[in-house]
């Protein structure tokens, strides 16, 4: 069984405001004032940080709804009349009204929130001065992250470094490029402090090369590409490897493995209960909900003779490696589904829903390799793109890109990221980086200067009493 480190980091922290048009204020509150005395609280602080990242709210449906389905990757899934309110996303008819687009709200603040709680209330607290400091560093990669995806699907959104001293939430959204000015802050400071391996009791805190890793990803779309170059680089030079065999790397035995930058440790425990990533998105009435499956479009992608095709959609009828057969026939079901988070029968833990060990990768060593690539050839340095898309292209069992051009090397470097990181919430936000979006999701009816992102949730801009403005279109 893995070990664990989140005990005891469900519990809540209370927001010392009044306003709440962000709306982060956690159930289960444990008052500020008699907390954060002791290292014992410190590190239960840093760890409900932690618990966010496989909650409902970043691994259930919030984050599928605005990452997902909108691509052309993925589709709603399961049986039409199920949760038919997700249709939305996929033919991009949401409105400010939209739950889905408020929850992804408010859970994300949520998270910032239980960040900055340890960011202001850490150093205040007498204790060993090395734990405080990583303690810290954690909490503001892990701030990072929230607010990389904050500023992708809505735009600029205030920035709160650490809890406000007079409490005052209601502030007027910063630009996106402050965003993203203070999410390289935080993950350059982070990676200054951070240790780049832990003990096994500590697996999945977040390490040096997960901060440099976001940080080149983050470069990568602020169009930085010298920078995104030179931190990604970095990060090649840190002892990461591509597994394999690329089943093995998304199946439990290959977790934090050598490709693993940054990694959700997930675990069914009484306390914690697992995480639901995997079983939404499990073969409906065999190992979950079967929602958010692959389309076509992704189907025909994958060139002939890349083995990613068979090891990323899982199909009603076959027989996987582990041995495990997908049934056949339900029409309630649908037929294909996301092999990525598949857990052997063998291995599920009945304790808890279906594939609650399933950890969630984040940010895998491919990822990088192609980040490297997509900077090196906007700098002209072809050799080094043309070097690091082989990688992740041989693995695959692929011969090497044909690509030699600069623009040629660009649309080989944007398929390879389709579908190396199929299904892993990368697709949407790409198009969208790359201005590619208005080409491939037109027919689902993306609005060029309006889908770009979602709206601010309605009960967030009337909250803050006229100081947001609501994004084009909306």
């Amino acid at each position: 069984m893995k070990k664990i480190f989140l005990t005891l980091s469900i519990f809540s922290l209370i927001v010392s405001c009044s306003d709440d048009f962000v709306d982060i204020k956690d159930e289960g509150q444990t008052d500020v004032s008699n907390f954060f005395t002791t290292q014992e609280d410190a590190m239960q602080a840093t760890n409900a940080v932690y618990s966010f990242l496989r909650s409902w709210e970043n691994s259930g449906f919030p984050a599928q709804y605005v990452f997902g389905v909108p691509g052309d990757d993925v589709e709603k899934g399961s049986n039409p009349g199920d949760a038919s309110f997700i249709n939305v996303y996929d033919n991009f008819t949401y409105t400010l009204s939209d739950e889905g687009i408020r929850g992804y709200w408010i859970g994300q603040w949520q998270a910032v929130n239980r960040a900055n709680q340890v960011i202001t209330n850490v150093p205040k607290i007498e204790m060993d001065a090395t734990l405080k400091n990583r303690l810290i560093a954690e909490a503001r990669m892990l701030r990072a992250y929230f607010y990389f995806n904050l500023v992708r699907i809505y735009g600029g959104v205030p920035i709160y470094d650490g809890l406000p001293a007079d409490g005052n939430y209601r502030k007027a959204r910063n630009s996106a490029a402050e965003v993203y000015n203070f999410i390289a802050s935080d993950l350059t400071a982070a990676a200054a402090v951070l240790p780049q391996t832990y003990s096994a009791a500590d697996r999945g805190r977040v390490t040096k090369g997960a901060a440099l890793g976001l940080l080149s990803k983050v470069y990568l779309y602020m169009k930085d590409y010298q920078k995104a170059y030179d931190t990604s680089t970095q990060v090649i030079g840190m002892g990461y490897s591509l597994d394999p065999d690329f089943n093995h790397l998304f199946r439990p035995a290959g977790e934090f493995g050598t490709e693993s930058v940054f990694e959700v440790n997930c675990e069914c425990s009484a306390a914690f209960g697992g995480s639901q990533y995997a079983e939404v998105q499990g073969v409906r009435n065999q190992y979950g909900w079967g929602f958010f499956t692959p389309t076509q479009a992704l189907e025909n992608a994958f060139e002939p003779g890349d083995i990613r095709k068979e090891l990323t959609i899982l199909r009603e009828g076959e027989t996987t490696p582990e041995g495990d057969l997908i049934h056949k026939g339900d029409p309630q079901a649908g037929n294909s589904w996301n092999q990525k988070v598949y857990v052997p029968s063998a291995l599920n833990n009945n304790a808890c829903g279906y594939g609650s060990i399933q950890n969630i990768r984040i940010l895998r060593f491919a990822d990088i390799l192609l980040i490297n690539a997509e900077a090196a050839n906007e700098l002209g340095n072809t050799a080094t793109a043309i070097t690091n898309i082989n990688k992740v292209r041989n693995r695959a069992n692929l011969g090497n890109t044909t690509a030699s051009t600069k623009d040629a090397l660009q649309a080989a470097i944007w398929q390879e990221r389709r579908v190396e990181l199929a299904l892993e919430n990368d697709r949407f936000p790409d198009l969208v980086r790359t201005g590619q979006a208005s080409t491939f999701l037109a027919s689902k009816g993306f609005v060029a200067g309006k889908n770009e992102l979602f709206p601010i949730p309605l009960d967030a801009m009337n909250e803050s009493n006229g100081l947001f403005v609501q994004n084009p279109g909306y």
